[in-house]
């Protein structure tokens, strides 16, 4: 089945929230085009290629993909079959936002009305991604120059920010979420070194600043 091509609004004239907001609907409403059977072949050619992007590196961030974001389940699984330990987000103590180790003998599980499901063990903070060594985030676009369109909360960008400088971070995105326009951002936006498209691992210029190299 194919899909109508990506229509990018003119964001020129917007301010920076307005314009991501713009943006943000047009993707979204781009991405509902995808079918079941159709996600279903993305998902299996990710798993192989994010599995590259990893290399030998050993304790993974990965995400629960929901509605249809860049699926993840076999991503997930690949992973933990090539002996990977996997964090995948969490809610804490109190609503916070935290991360758990998933095992794959465990069912993820709801913990919280329209939350992606989560692992059922131990909440662990955000000091735990100073140990992580690659993380592979969900995105909604990204540029060239790696600015990245998130859905809005602002959570992954507070997650880059505790990384290890030689963690490998990587957005999966579909191959038309690849921007040559720009991305409106502001302080809190962080940059991704690397798109992450289903059978192919691209550069931004992020990744030309000291970022470390997959594979």
């Amino acid at each position: 089945m194919s899909i109508s091509a990506l229509s990018v609004p003119n964001i020129s004239s917007m301010e920076v929230e307005e314009g991501k907001q713009a943006l943000r609907s047009a993707i979204r409403a781009h991405r509902k085009q995808r079918g079941k059977k159709m996600l279903e072949k993305f998902s299996k050619e990710w798993a192989q290629t994010v599995l590259h992007f990893v290399g030998e590196r050993e304790l993974v961030a990965c995400y629960v993909s929901v509605n249809k974001e860049p699926p993840t389940r076999e991503v997930v699984a690949a992973l933990c079959e090539a002996g990977k330990r996997v964090l995948l987000p969490k809610l804490g103590p109190g609503l916070t936002r935290s991360w758990g180790l998933y095992s794959p003998r465990e069912e993820l599980v709801e913990m919280a009305p329209g939350r992606p499901p989560e692992p059922p063990g131990e909440a662990l903070g955000p000091e735990v991604l100073a140990d992580v060594e690659a993380l592979v985030i969900p995105a909604l676009a990204i540029s060239h120059r790696g600015a990245r369109l998130g859905q809005g909360g602002g959570w992954y960008d507070r997650a880059l920010k505790k990384v290890s400088p030689n963690a490998l971070v990587g957005a999966m995105i579909y191959p038309e979420e690849l921007l040559e326009e720009s991305i409106p951002q502001d302080e809190m936006d962080m940059r991704v070194p690397y798109v992450i498209h289903p059978t192919a691992i691209l550069q931004t210029s992020a990744a030309r600043e000291g970022c470390p190299q997959f594979g």
